[in-house]
């Protein structure tokens, strides 16, 4: 029996013996957002605008006694952060009733699958340019200018395009090609100047002046966090490929599978290098051409981003709101769509370090 569909839809002849009746799934990326944020305030969101009220741990102070004196008491400053239930996406396709009743493949749940996965990869990719100090997207990154709510610390910057600092981090934390000495460059470098990345090979006897190893961007991140008192247990980095593939390639072999490391995959890869746990993500953010650029070193326009924090850096909250099937009026059809709503807050930006670089 021929079907055919004056616009979209299925069209051809809805046959067992032309149709498989196995689908092909897309290939997915793994989201991280869940493994690296603290999600513990999703409170009772109903709709977009909802606020999660996060209190803040309150400060004391410890003064020296001595004996005979009275003791000064202060009382408790009681503070809290707003999570805002800001962002939204949604999903809505229908299945026509001839399609399902001639296709021997659930389609409606396939889809539903996929824009579930597609959703969490949306929140995911956002989520993870917000706490890098960026907007957008792929393709259209940019740096972030404008704060979500109150800063969480008033020394956060307000968003700096020309300096490559996003709004709600600190300006110290930002890693570029000025804060390695060792590099000929840095003295003449412009703020947020792409650190130019290259893995040390075995043999070497000296740091080179042309080229920073991705260990000893590790490193430098980890000493960031050690000396603003950021708790060592739940630390994480998330990678791009590129870094992945220069930390594959340094003399020590940490990620080698050779000498017992884990492969590449998207997600968790190392649960411990320098204390961090390790992720690698497709969707953090970029500028033009990448971290995969080479042939000029401390690039402005041309670069991949990394970012390390720490489990109660940023806190986020989600929920799947609504999901419904209804009948199309105009057709015979059934619709299904659904909204996904989310919110997310820096409350710790000491306790994240980010790091622009290119491959070398």
């Amino acid at each position: 029996m021929a079907i055919t569909s004056a616009s979209g839809g299925f069209n051809g002849n809805f046959s067992p013996i032309i149709y498989s009746k196995q689908a092909q799934i897309a290939l997915r990326k793994t989201a991280v957002t869940n493994a690296i944020t603290n999600n513990s305030y999703f409170g009772e969101i109903a709709n977009q605008g909802d606020t999660v009220r996060i209190q803040k741990e309150p400060d004391v102070t410890v003064n020296s006694l001595q004996r005979h004196t009275p003791i000064s008491v202060e009382k408790l400053d009681d503070q809290d952060f707003s999570l805002t239930i800001d962002k939204a996406n949604y999903f809505a396709f229908k299945m026509d009733d001839i399609e399902e009743q001639f296709s021997h493949v659930d389609f409606t749940s396939l889809a539903a699958d996929r824009a579930a996965y597609k959703m969490a990869d949306s929140m995911d990719e956002e989520v993870l340019g917000y706490l890098s100090g960026y907007t957008g997207g792929a393709g259209s990154w940019a740096v972030n200018t404008t704060a979500s709510g109150d800063k969480a610390n008033s020394a956060a910057s307000n968003g700096s395009a020309a300096d490559k600092v996003g709004a709600e981090l600190l300006a110290a934390n930002r890693l570029d090609a000025t804060d390695f000495g060792n590099l000929t460059i840095s003295a003449t470098a412009g703020a947020g100047s792409s650190i130019p990345l290259a893995p040390r090979l075995p043999g070497a006897t000296a740091l080179s002046a042309t080229t920073v190893s991705p260990l000893t961007v590790i490193a430098r991140m980890a000493r960031i966090m050690d000396t603003a008192n950021v708790d060592s247990r739940g630390r994480w980095i998330v990678l791009d490929p590129v870094f992945v593939e220069m930390l594959k390639d340094e003399d020590a072999r940490v990620l080698n599978a050779d000498f017992g490391g884990t492969g590449l995959m998207n997600g968790l890869v190392l649960n411990n290098l320098h204390g961090f746990r390790v992720y690698v993500s497709n969707n953090l953010p970029y500028l033009g051409t990448g971290a995969g650029t080479t042939g000029v070193t401390a690039q402005e326009a041309n670069y991949g981003v990394i970012v390390a924090g720490q489990d109660e850096a940023v806190a986020s909250a989600e929920q799947i709101n609504k999901v419904e099937n209804y009948r199309d009026p105009d057709s015979f059809a059934d619709i299904v769509r659904g909204m996904h709503l989310y919110g997310r807050k820096i409350l710790r930006p000491e306790a994240i370090v980010t790091a622009n670089y290119n491959a070398a």
